[in-house]
This record gives C-alpha cells, sequence and structure tokens, in this order.
C-alpha cells in the first residue's frame, strides 16, 4: 500500500442520537415527574441502528472519517473573552448591572458616575473569568499531553509510531503493557494464552481490580503476526457509538462467517493494559465517539433550597426597586410641576415636561438604588461555598487511615443543603455492612454446615475425603467452575481476581475444600478435584445480570456427559427446579435462618443435558449471539428454555459484617428527625435482621409488611412504626395498570399518581422503611417519588454501580470508597470510607455550612438596604432630584472593601457551638430541616432592619444638622459633611452589627471588623485629601470634607449616638429572645458556659482530707490517762458531722 488503509464509519459522520441507546446511569432524569415518557420507554425504546465498520483492506485512505483528536477546552486565544463574557451575561444580576452601565452612560438620566458600576462589575466578571480560563487551560494542557501520546499502528505492512491524534476507524494498533488504550478497539489477539488482556478501569469507571478482556478464537489463531494482521480483511458491523459502559453490540464477518462481538472483545479507551505483554486490537470508535467522551456530557445540575429561595429573593428586591423608582418618579413629577417650575434659580435651560422629567427621574434612581439587587453576592455565595468544601475535604476526623481515604467534596454547590436533610435513602451491601465476605454456613441435601447449632466443618471436611456422598463433592464442583473469576500465578500462589466479593468468596471456599481453580481459556476451565486435575470443555457461559439474578454454565466432562451447572437467587431458582427435585422444604427451612442470621444465600442447582437437546439448543443460541437486534431479549429467551427442570443441590451462606460504628450514627442521625430508608437488593429476611442489627428497627416498633397493609394506622405513638416492602409489591405502585391503559390513559395516570402519594404518605408515617429485593432503577424511583410528594430534601447514600441511578436522583449523593469499585464515588456529590462519617458530615459540616449562609445571606440584604435606602430618604429633602446622599467613591466600594470581609469571614468560620457539642445534641439539626433561619420571614426581617438603620442614619445626623454651629464659629451643616458623617456611621454601624451577629470570634474576625473600619477611613482621607483634586479634579470633588467634618467633636458625638441608636435595639432584642424564647443552640450554648470546679478555686466546699474517724482530740482535752476509757459526749459527735453545702456555680 502507497498509503495506510482506513476505515470509514457510516455512522460517526452523524452526531446519534444518545437517547436510542441510554446509559442505564443515566437514566434517573426524574423518570416519575414525566409519566409520559415513563411509558414510552418501557414500551417504545427505539433499536440501536447499526453501522458498517470495514477493516483494513477495504478503504481508500481519507473517506471523510473522524480522527482521534479530542478536545474538551471551551475557549482558545480568539474566543476567550467574547464567549466567556457571553456566557457570564447570561446570568440575569450580570446582565441587569450591564445595563445599568449603558444607562450611567447617557447623560439626561446618569446620576451616578459610570465607575460606581464598572469597578464592582468588572471585578466579579474578572474573578469568575479568571477561574474560568484556569480551568480551560488545565483542559488544553490536558488535551495537548493525550493527542501526542504515542502508540504503534500497522502502516505499509509493518508496525510504526505514530500520536493519538491520527488514528482513525479501522487501523490496527499494538499495544503494549502499561499502556494507555488510546481508542475503542476490538481486541484481535494477544501474548497470552487464548488472546487474554488485562486492563485497569480506573480512569473508565474508577475500580483499582484488574479485569479481563478476551478475544475471539478465530482472531486469537490467525492474527498474530504483522503479515497476518496486514491481510485481515473483515466487515464490523455494531452499534452508533453511544455512551452506554456496559454493552456492546457487534458481528464480525470473515470469511463468510459471522461472530458475535461484545463488550469483552473491547478494549475501551481510558483504560491501561496490565499484566499483557502485547496485544493487537482494531479501532472501531474514535476521537469523540468513544465511549468515555460521549460520558463526557453536562451532568444534571442540582442546586440547593437556598439557591432558589435567593432567586426569588432577588425577583422580589428588584420588584421592590421598580416600585420605589416609580414611587420616586411621579413625587418628582408633582415637585416640579408644583415647585420647582417656579423656582427661577432652579431653571436648568432644558424645557421639559414634569412628565418627561419624572421619565427621566425614574431611570435615575433605578441607578441610585441598583445597590439594593447586590451584584457581589452570588460571587460571595461561591466563594464560601469553597471554603466549607475545603473544611471537608481536610478533616482528620473523616479521613479512613486503613486505606489512606480522605472525605471529598466533589461539589461546592450543595453544601448548606446538608444541613437540610430529612430522608436518607441508604443501600446496605457495602455501605452499612463491610463487603467482605466470608463462608460461613452451607446447607448440602438437606444438612446444614457450620458453627453454631449445625454439623461442624470438620465432619464435612470427612465427608469429602471419603468421597461417600456424591452430593457434597457436586457443591463444590460447582462453586469451582461456575464462576467468571480469573486466576493469576503470582510468586507460586494462585491470586483469584473476582467481580464481586461473593464470588471471590465462594471460589475460595471451594479451594479450601479441596476443589482448586486453577485456571480457564476461552472454552475450558481447569481445576484440581482433590487428588487429581481435570479440564472441563465450556460450551456456553449464561452469565449474572441484575433481571436474571443467576449464572449458568455448560460444561462436557472428560467423559463426554454434558451438565449444566446454575446458581443464583431462591427466588428464581425455585421457580426453576424440576418437580421431582428433593430437599426442598429443608433447604428452604435452612436458607430461612441463614436469612435471620443476616447471611447472604445463593441456591445451587446442576441439569444433565443430552447431546441432542444441546445441538438444538446451541444452534439457536449461535444465531441469537450474531443478532443486532434485540440481541440480549434473544439471548434470555434461549437462557430460560434452558435453565429449566434443575435439580436442586443446596444453598451458601456469605457473612456480610456491619461496618464499624453503624448502630451509633443511625441512633444519632434518627435523633435529628431524620428518617432513614434502606434499599437493598437482598431478601426480606436478611434486611429486616440488618435493620435490627443497625438498629434501624428497635423492638418496640410495631413492624408493617407491605403485602399485608394498606394504611400505617396512626396509633397516637410516633416513631414506632416500621415498614418492610420487596420490589415485587413495589412494582404495583410504580407502573400503570396495562390492561386499562389503552381505554383510558388519563384515569390511569391518575390512578397510579394517587396510588404512589398513597404510598409516599403510608411509608414517611414510618420512622423506618426497608425496601427489599429492589433493582436499581426502583431504588431511584423511590428517591423521586419521596422527592415528588413530599417536597423533601433527600440524600441517597450507596458504593456500588447499582446505587448509581439513586445517587444521581437524589438532591445530596454521597458515595462510599468500598470494595465495589468507584463508580458510586465518581456519580457522587460527596465520598468518604466509612458510613459513620454521614453523621459528621450532616450534624457537624452541614449544620454549619446552612447556619453560616442564612446568617451571610441575612446579613448581606441588611446591610445592602441600610445602605440603599438612605437614598431614598434623602429624595424627599432634594425635590426628588436623584441626588445621592453619598459620595461616589464611597458607592463605589461599599460592598468592595468597607463591608465585604466581615461577612465573608463569618459565611466561612462562625460556629454556634463546636463540633461536639453538635455531635452531642442532634436536635441543634432541626431548624435546618424546617428551613427557619432562612425564609420570606427572615428576609423582610432584614428588609425592616435595613429600613430602621438606614432611617437612624439619616435622620439623626439631619437633625443633628438642622441648626448647628462648630467651635470655630463655622456652620458644618452643608452636603459634603453630612455624606461624611452619614457614611462614617453606616460603616461602623454595619461592621459591629455583624459583630453582634457572631458567635465564635478568632482573631482574623477582629482584624476584619477593625480593619475594615481602618480601610474605610483610610481610604475616604486620601480621596477627600488635595494632592488627588488636583490630579483628578472632576473626579474626586470632595477635597477636605473628611478632614474639616470629622475635626469637630459635636459629629463624632452624632456618630456615636447615630451608631448607638442603631444597635441597641438589636442587643435589647437579642437578648430577650435569648432568655425569654431561647433557641436549642441557645441552650445548648448555655450548658457549655456552666462552670466546673477547678482546683483552687473560690468553693463553699471543704477540702479537708483527714480520716473520717474518730481521733484522740477528746482524750488530750481531757488530762486523763490514755488506759481509762474516754467519756461519750454526742454531742460532740453531732458538731463535728460534716454538713453538706452547694456548690457555688
Amino acid at each position: 500500500m502507497s498509503a495506510r488503509a482506513r476505515a470509514t464509519s457510516q455512522g460517526s459522520l452523524e452526531e446519534p442520537d444518545d437517547e436510542v441507546v441510554p446509559y442505564s446511569d443515566d437514566e434517573t432524569d426524574d423518570e416519575l415527574q414525566s409519566e409520559d415518557d415513563l411509558d414510552r420507554s418501557e414500551d417504545q425504546l427505539p433499536e440501536p441502528e447499526t453501522i458498517p465498520a470495514p477493516a483494513a483492506g477495504e478503504l481508500e485512505d481519507g473517506s471523510g472519517v473522524k480522527g482521534n483528536a479530542i478536545k474538551t477546552y471551551k475557549y482558545n486565544a480568539f474566543t476567550f473573552l467574547p464567549l466567556n463574557l457571553f456566557e457570564q451575561f447570561k446570568r440575569v444580576a450580570n446582565l441587569y448591572f450591564l445595563c445599568l452601565l449603558i444607562l450611567q452612560i447617557i447623560p439626561q438620566i446618569s446620576t451616578l458616575p459610570w465607575y460606581t458600576t464598572l469597578v464592582p462589575l468588572v471585578l466579579v466578571l474578572g474573578i469568575t473569568a479568571i477561574k474560568d480560563l484556569v480551568d480551560d487551560l488545565a483542559r488544553h494542557r490536558m488535551d495537548k499531553e493525550i493527542n501526542n501520546r504515542r502508540c504503534d499502528v500497522l502502516l505499509n505492512g509493518r508496525f510504526e509510531k505514530t500520536r493519538w491524534m491520527n488514528l482513525q476507524v479501522g487501523d490496527v494498533v499494538r499495544l503494549k503493557k502499561n499502556d494507555f488504550i488510546p481508542a475503542d478497539i476490538l481486541l484481535l489477539s494477544s501474548s497470552n494464552p487464548n488472546s487474554l488482556c488485562y486492563v485497569e478501569t480506573a480512569e473508565l469507571d474508577g475500580e483499582t481490580n484488574l479485569k479481563f478482556k478476551m478475544g475471539l478464537k478465530v482472531t486469537d489463531e490467525r492474527l498474530q503476526e504483522e503479515n497476518q494482521l496486514a491481510r485481515f480483511n473483515a466487515l464490523i458491523v455494531c452499534e452508533e457509538p453511544n455512551n452506554r459502559l456496559d454493552k456492546f453490540v457487534g458481528t464480525m464477518i470473515w470469511d463468510a462467517q459471522s461472530y458475535p462481538l461484545d463488550l469483552d472483545n473491547m478494549l475501551l479507551r481510558g483504560c491501561k493494559i496490565r499484566n499483557t505483554d502485547e496485544c493487537h486490537g482494531l479501532v472501531i470508535f474514535a476521537g469523540n465517539d468513544t465511549k468515555i467522551m460521549r460520558n463526557g456530557g453536562k451532568t444534571r445540575f442540582k442546586r440547593t433550597l437556598i439557591d432558589k429561595l435567593m432567586n426569588y429573593m432577588v425577583y422580589t428586591i428588584f420588584v421592590l426597586l421598580v416600585l420605589l423608582c416609580a414611587g420616586l418618579a411621579i413625587g418628582h413629577t408633582y415637585w416640579y410641576e408644583s415647585i420647582g417650575s417656579k423656582a427661577w434659580y432652579l431653571y436648568d435651560g432644558l424645557n421639559y415636561s414634569s412628565s418627561y422629567r419624572g421619565f427621566l427621574s425614574f431611570w435615575g434612581y433605578i441607578i441610585i438604588l441598583n445597590t439594593m439587587v447586590p451584584i457581589s453576592l452570588y460571587v460571595s455565595v461561591e466563594v464560601i461555598r469553597l471554603g466549607q468544601s475545603k473544611f471537608i475535604n481536610w478533616d482528620l476526623q473523616m479521613y479512613y487511615a486503613d486505606k489512606d481515604t480522605p472525605a471529598k467534596a466533589r461539589t461546592t454547590t450543595l453544601n448548606e443543603q446538608l444541613g437540610q436533610i430529612e430522608y436518607i435513602f441508604s443501600d446496605k451491601t457495602g455501605t452499612l455492612t463491610q463487603n467482605i465476605m466470608a463462608f460461613k454456613k452451607c446447607t448440602i441435601r438437606g444438612r446444614t454446615y457450620g458453627e453454631t447449632n449445625h454439623q461442624p466443618y470438620h465432619f464435612l471436611v470427612s465427608c469429602i475425603r471419603s468421597k461417600k456422598d456424591p452430593q457434597v463433592l457436586e457443591f463444590f464442583k460447582l462453586l469451582s467452575l461456575c464462576h467468571t473469576v480469573m486466576v493469576e500465578q503470582k510468586e507460586n500462589e494462585l491470586v483469584y481476581q473476582a467481580a464481586s466479593p461473593d464470588e471471590g468468596a465462594l471460589v475460595t471456599a471451594a479451594r479450601n475444600f479441596g476443589f482448586v481453580f486453577l485456571s480457564r481459556t476461552q472454552d475450558t476451565i481447569t481445576i484440581m478435584e482433590l487428588d487429581h486435575e481435570e479440564t472441563y470443555e465450556v460450551l456456553a457461559l449464561l452469565d449474572f445480570n441484575s433481571d436474571r439474578k443467576r449464572m449458568s454454565i455448560i460444561l462436557r466432562f472428560p467423559d463426554g456427559r454434558i451438565r449444566l451447572y446454575c446458581k443464583g437467587a431462591d427466588t428464581v431458582i425455585y421457580q426453576r427446579l424440576d418437580a421431582n427435585s428433593k430437599n426442598k422444604e429443608t433447604t428452604q427451612e435452612a436458607l430461612d435462618i441463614f436469612a435471620n442470621e443476616t447471611l447472604r444465600t445463593l441456591c445451587l442447582c446442576y441439569k444433565d443435558i443430552s447431546q441432542a437437546e444441546y445441538d438444538a439448543w446451541s444452534q439457536k443460541h449461535q444465531a441469537a449471539s450474531v443478532s443486532m437486534g434485540n440481541r440480549e431479549e434473544a439471548l434470555d429467551v434461549l437462557y430460560e428454555e434452558i435453565e429449566k427442570n434443575l435439580l436442586l443441590i443446596g444453598a451458601t451462606a456469605i457473612e456480610d459484617k456491619l461496618q464499624d460504628g453503624v448502630p451509633e450514627t443511625i441512633a444519632k442521625l434518627a435523633k435529628a428527625d431524620i428518617k432513614i430508608w434502606v434499599l437493598t437488593g437482598d431478601k426480606k429476611e436478611t434486611a429486616e435482621n440488618i435493620g435490627f442489627s443497625c438498629q434501624l428497627l428497635t423492638d418496640d416498633m410495631k413492624i408493617h409488611y407491605g403485602e399485608d397493609v394498606k394504611y400505617v394506622p396512626a396509633d397516637g405513638q410516633p416513631g414506632k412504626n416500621a415498614l418492610v416492602i420487596t420490589g415485587g409489591w413495589l412494582v404495583n405502585v410504580e407502573i400503570r395498570d396495562k390492561t386499562r391503559f389503552f381505554l383510558n390513559k388519563s384515569q390511569d395516570t391518575k390512578n397510579r399518581e394517587k396510588r404512589q402519594e398513597d404510598f409516599v404518605d403510608m411509608a414517611c408515617e414510618c420512622s423506618a422503611v426497608i425496601c427489599c429485593r429492589v433493582t436499581p432503577k426502583q431504588k431511584a424511583n423511590v428517591v423521586s417519588l419521596v422527592k415528588r410528594c413530599k417536597k423533601a430534601v433527600t440524600l441517597s447514600i450507596g458504593d456500588g454501580a447499582n446505587d448509581v441511578n439513586m445517587i444521581k436522583t437524589a438532591d445530596i449523593g454521597v458515595g462510599i470508597s468500598g470494595q465495589e469499585g468507584m463508580q458510586a464515588v465518581m456519580s457522587s456529590d460527596y465520598a468518604f470510607a466509612q458510613f459513620r462519617y454521614l453523621e459528621r458530615l450532616l450534624l457537624v459540616h452541614g449544620r454549619w455550612s446552612y447556619i453560616r449562609m442564612c446568617k451571610f445571606l441575612r446579613y448581606f440584604f441588611y446591610k445592602n438596604f441600610a445602605f440603599t435606602l438612605v437614598h431614598f430618604w434623602f429624595s424627599f429633602f432634594n425635590g426628588f432630584s436623584s441626588q445621592t446622599a453619598y459620595e461616589d467613591w464611597f458607592i463605589t466600594l461599599y460592598n468592595v472593601c468597607y463591608s465585604s470581609l466581615p461577612v465573608l469571614l463569618v459565611g466561612l468560620l462562625d460556629q454556634d457551638v463546636n463540633d461536639k457539642l453538635s455531635l452531642r445534641f442532634p436536635k441543634l439539626y432541626l431548624p435546618g430541616q424546617q428551613g427557619s433561619l432562612f425564609n420570606y420571614k427572615n428576609f423582610f426581617i432584614s428588609l425592616f432592619h435595613g429600613i430602621f438603620t438606614s432611617l437612624m442614619i439619616f435622620f439623626i445626623p439631619y437633625g443633628a444638622f438642622l441648626q448647628t454651629m462648630g467651635q470655630d464659629g463655622e456652620a458644618p451643616s452643608d452636603y459634603q459633611s453630612f455624606a461624611v458623617v452619614a457614611a462614617s456611621s453606616l460603616i461602623i454601624t454595619v461592621n459591629l452589627q455583624i459583630s453582634l451577629n457572631t458567635s465564635y470570634w478568632t482573631f482574623v474576625n477582629c482584624f476584619a471588623v477593625l480593619g475594615s473600619i481602618a480601610i474605610y477611613f483610610g481610604v475616604m482621607f486620601d480621596i477627600h485629601s488635595a494632592g488627588i483634586h488636583v490630579i483628578f479634579p472632576t473626579t474626586f470633588t470632595f477635597t477636605g470634607a473628611a478632614s474639616n467634618a470629622l475635626r469637630q467633636p459635636y459629629l463624632w458625638l452624632t456618630i456615636i449616638l447615630t451608631v448607638g441608636t442603631c444597635l441597641l435595639p438589636v442587643i435589647c432584642i437579642q437578648f430577650l429572645y435569648q432568655t425569654i424564647y431561647p433557641s436549642v443552640g441557645d441552650k445548648v450554648r448555655k450548658k457549655k458556659r456552666k462552670p466546673t470546679f477547678q482546683r483552687g478555686g473560690r468553693s463553699r466546699r471543704s477540702a479537708y482530707a483527714f480520716s473520717h474517724s474518730r481521733g484522740y482530740a477528746d482524750l488530750i482535752a481531757s488530762g486523763r490517762s490514755i488506759r481509762q476509757r474516754p467519756r461519750v459526749r454526742p454531742e460532740l459527735r453531732e458538731s463535728i458531722r460534716e454538713v453538706p453545702q452547694a456548690e457555688n456555680i
């Protein structure tokens, strides 16, 4: 070839609809909120469109295919400024202030210099732009590094180095150990036997345990050398590019033969080659068509209740602003009509009508009062949230040293919502339990073996050695053969790589009893049966999934027999047992006992298959395996056909212990009035007993079972009811009545919604709910139901891939980094290693974050109202002429320099009580659930507080300036002196006000409050100085105003009087509230302040240390001989008796 041959993909030329093949982890966008969409997704899911992907020898070069280069960055040097500004101005607040800036440029309506709005706006836009730029530069560097990685590509019959960005669909690549996989590649062959290839998927799904991939047998045998790969000429028919990491459907047509392709044959981009010296593959999807890139889309944005409420309050402020400006404009119209037009000295040479002047005045006041809508609010909120997230990351008490795993806040937007959680939805296995499995008991032929009241294991061992009971041998032979475990040889030891801890525990148990799994290939599996080695031919592997709840393997024995081994959940195995199968009742009794002991169970069974039966089934299986339409459904039908008339052997019982601190954590959260629901796929008995073990269920609770009740009776004992339901019962609540659906769709929808609401009402009457035998989809649906029907704040916590739907659906998602990989962590908002850390996350960090944010917002609104409304009162004395009450630069710097730092520190550092008391008194968490610290009531309190402060700040100086004479005989009652006094009073008042609201004082808080006041006076004297006026005479016009005004003691007394009048009522109200209506926090703080006895302190308690028995004082005082018996003096005995005295507390 003169140029390397390329392959094309018709589907890669078009943008496919990802909704056609939805990724299972993304099917959580409030399914129950759109019932019609749910109906369509159940019955009318479109099939994936197949695309031809010819291999290397068939295509000409440059046939319009996409390359392998990726682009994750958003901006370049030319687009950064316009695109970033465009994105920022899509925010209503920024757009509002841009419009204000434009208004200030218009001379007729400009009442403030343009820089008063430009400086804060540029500061806000600049901070956000710098943050976006830093993030995008990191993406640029990452893209460049990835696109320039090198790999070996087959060119002109031999492998050559090339950059990843130059790869295209149809290229044959060679990968070596520890190489990253550059694209989605079909594995053709490897240096390992049977084309086995180990990969690490940490960058794809976060899991660090190795997974194995396997090439087709035909490609393994025929595509090992370069010349063989160069002649490779096949047609690949596969699904369109999509974002499903758990599925791939394709067919390879080579030499007129069709071979099925699935995910086990694919090496996905983002993985890393491990324990494999060399492998070859064919590029199927490249660049942005790869599955990892398809999963890089936007995640559903979660917003807190405070966010939503804050936006509504900003809209309310805007409405108030418009009403105020309209009223002032009307006032100016009437004032000019009656007074202004008749005053010759006010004539401005403009023959405007009074109505037009009122119209201009409206826009002038929009500019003046614009600070009612706080421009820096959103930036300040983001800074506080970022700091709170860092505190979570730095918390050493949430650090798990055993695995070197700290807590991680994976989002910065939800911290305060952690303080408002009402419902927790928890997985069981790996979340409440350790997910470290140990084989504890088993039942074989109706006889139970294990610890406590059963046949001990040494009886089982002797039975195996004697080989007298073939069923016992068959039991452990099944465990060693029916699995998907891979084995590695490390330092003369066998190391098992299991897809789940359960499988690893079962194979290890078989090994301990003498049936050792040694190796496997694509079509064989080898085990050591006690003292001899046997190899079995694998005819078919019917893998496990969450719907089947079982797995089977069909083997040909060395003697030619064909047998099917199956293991799975008892609910599906018992349905498929032969009518003549023995020991069903005794095994079921043993299963019930195991479940009551919180053990995880699996049933084991087998079936002999004739050659003719297998041949007929195999032909249908081969046809279904290469089907491109509904392949999974067709295979499920065939699996059902072969997995019937099974013979029961016995059952296994595996122990999964509770994590440390789970009962205490659940009890503490329950005291905080947080309801906990456990959603698990385990049996009802197992889940129920785990509920008792972790104290979710208690002996004094009345347990209701969903199959038996229609409602939970209100017996007057709240918290004494618990509900246990199954996934099968839940189906009746979730889905429509299909028999009536087409007759009356709207009526069916209403009935279904009514059933859902009744279920939620019934469940929420209980303090604990356990849903067992539920699927991942049902977990997400239960969370959606509670969110929708109760409008409650929900949190989901889990550790496995089956919890991802639930985690994404809840308001807060928490991932546990456990034994099931990192998929839950990667989909979560917060992550840590142990369930017990949830207590600290909610009761400490969540509560603090909520209190801090509420305090910040209340004060932020207050200080802006107090600042802005002074202009409103001033307008009544200036003819509503849009004259400002302050100097222009004070208006510009008020929110930026003079009042921002103290409130930011309160939002970051404030604590009403410390962390120990927060955990000791869970009732402190209740205000967050009730939303009592920030709501419209608090908003209007801040509004009226701001109105009161603005009244005092304006009218007290105004009254003081009416008839005033300074010490030098001059009257200081000019406009500039008034502006200085009002501004000084305001700055001192708002900074001392935040001091009154601060509960936790540090040096930084003191420095911020005093520093803000000092900065104000320093800047004011500078901008009022003669030097800066000489340089900028038109910009700085208050020359000498500060020094002239503040040298008068009378004006300092005015400032003190104003500040005292503003703060004294607040101090009195706070004192009365803490005395008469103390909150839970006030009561806890009083207990904390209660002094304890200290050595050396003054106290009425006696500190004598003599013996309590009688001494010889009477004998010595009497003068008698010591041989004589002393007289009894009862009055003296009474006089020296210790009289207890109260402590001086």
